[in-house]
């Protein structure tokens, strides 16, 4: 609501303060549009930096939720989402002090004692944790990642502080409705803490996805690895995001973001186990000097989603309508996962489309710079509505919407959003999962093999379409396209 009223405020100022100077030249300033503009983008900037100098003082919890507030590109203005990003890479750091307290308490030893060498200066500090680049005594190198000492204490204290002021915002604006952000932060924050538990996240998806030889999980030294202290293999390489970088180091940019679509893809609609926080701090890209080939390094498994049967289902009949533009699939898919009436926002939320795109198709064209501000204008707009939503979908789904932005947001620093591949992996994924579901709960055998023949002609079906749009970008299928066009036009 209070978005809303002020969206109108900027609007209606707008409007009467337009005029001309003299009736001989324009002075861009001279513009009521340009001064309550400017003005209204002020006042959101200087709270969201208001907000984040609050969370870099209360650090732990308030930086975390920070970041989930910065990830929300479709809910709040630019101001916010730009300024509150930085937390994800300039959180405030421990001191030398209070790291070499932690390894004391929880390893019994100092760090001379187990390191030949340890760097003060941190690879990077997050909102639960930094992470120092080390070596160990047999030579090894390695990143070790040290939790904060305060959180643990603090965590508890800070989620109710929070609920108690939402409730309280609440009060004064009835339209506010952002409850589930304490309700996720009571049930992920534990998890979050237990870094013994990330260490199982990581070899899990590391096993799961070992058929992807871009792919690379650093390895966990069990031996010297506690709920506050994880001892990983050290990596480095660029952010996924920094396509400079990969330029720079000849690494293919579309490679790259196809890899990553096709390992979301599987992660979401196949095993319904999903790294839920892959902001580029957390995805490095490496060339292998080996191999030539370039690798993709998923960091930090603290935090994960684990789909329900059910849920990811009806995730994947959801997505494979939106591609398909059946819009009667998206009303019925959309309304099983909570949406209700609000299944139009419901699909322009998942997809960051506007409405007439998906009715088109979502793979028809490339998002354009005008149907992306259009999406933040109608975000203000659609406050209540989309509180509303968030409220209603299962919980599952808010973590999903959370890696969605993330995932658009490289893209689009890439500028490969939107492209044909990506929607062609997730239809493979769909595809998949929903065979392999049906395979499950048949008992027939002939049922089963007609299953497994419809996946198959789906598979090759996706398989053909992706050949046709190669040759259709390609020098030899131009060439080809020609010389039947020639054809053609002898024989007729």
């Amino acid at each position: 609501m209070a978005l809303r009223a002020l969206k109108f405020a900027s609007l209606t100022a707008a409007a009467s303060g337009i005029y001309l100077y003299g009736n001989k030249f324009l002075d861009p300033n001279d513009f009521g549009v340009v001064r309550v503009g400017r003005a209204i983008a002020t006042v959101h900037l200087r709270s969201a930096e208001r907000l984040r100098e609050l969370c870099c003082s209360n650090r732990g919890t308030f930086i975390k939720v920070g970041q989930h507030l910065g990830a929300l590109d479709y809910l709040l203005p630019e101001e916010y989402t730009r300024t509150l990003k930085v937390l994800h890479s300039q959180a405030p750091q421990s001191t030398r002090q209070e790291i070499e307290q932690v390894i004391r308490e929880d390893l019994g030893k100092e760090i001379k004692e187990l390191f030949v060498s340890f760097e003060d200066t941190p690879l990077g500090a997050a909102s639960l944790a930094q992470v120092h680049k080390a070596v160990l005594k047999d030579g090894r190198t390695v990143a070790v990642k040290i939790q904060h000492p305060k959180v643990q204490a603090q965590s508890s204290k800070d989620i109710l502080l929070m609920e108690v002021l939402l409730l309280v915002v609440k009060q004064i604006f009835p339209d506010f409705e952002f409850m589930w952000l304490v309700e996720e932060a009571k049930k992920n924050l534990p998890l979050e803490l237990d870094f013994l538990n990330e260490g199982r996240n990581a070899e899990k998806v590391a096993n799961m996805l070992k058929n992807f030889d871009f792919l690379k999980v650093p390895r966990i030294y069990w031996d010297l690895s506690t709920r506050r202290v994880l001892l990983m293999e050290f990596m480095e390489g660029g952010q996924v995001n920094d396509r400079a970088y990969m330029e720079r180091n000849g690494i293919n940019v579309n490679e790259i973001s196809r890899n990553l679509g096709k390992l979301y893809s599987e992660m979401i609609f196949v095993n319904g186990f999903v790294h839920c926080d892959p902001h580029p701090g957390n995805v490095l890209v490496k060339k292998c000097p080996a191999s030539g080939k370039a690798h993709i390094i998923l960091l930090d498994h603290g935090l994960y989603q684990v789909l329900s049967e059910s849920f990811r289902m009806d995730y994947c009949h959801l997505w494979q309508a939106l591609i398909k533009a059946d819009m009667r699939s998206v009303q019925k898919y959309s309304r099983q996962l909570g949406a209700g009436d609000l299944y139009p926002l419901f699909a322009c939320m998942l997809t960051a489309r506007s409405w007439e795109s998906v009715n088109r198709g979502i793979d028809q064209s490339p998002i354009s710079a005008s149907e992306d501000m259009e999406i933040r204008s109608n975000a203000a707009t659609y406050l209540p509505q989309i509180t509303q939503l968030l409220n209603n979908v299962p919980r599952q789904m808010l973590l999903l919407l959370k890696t969605n932005d993330l995932l658009r947001g490289i893209e689009s620093a890439l500028h490969t959003r939107a492209s044909a591949s990506s929607f062609l992996n997730m239809s493979r994924c769909c595809i998949r999962a929903v065979s392999t579901y049906q395979r499950s709960k048949s008992h027939s055998l002939y049922r089963r093999a007609q299953i497994s023949l419809t996946e198959t002609l789906s598979l090759w079906q996706i398989n053909l379409y992706e050949l046709f749009l190669w040759l259709k970008g390609s020098q030899l299928g131009n060439w080809v396209i020609a010389l039947l066009r020639r054809i053609h036009q002898l024989t007729y």
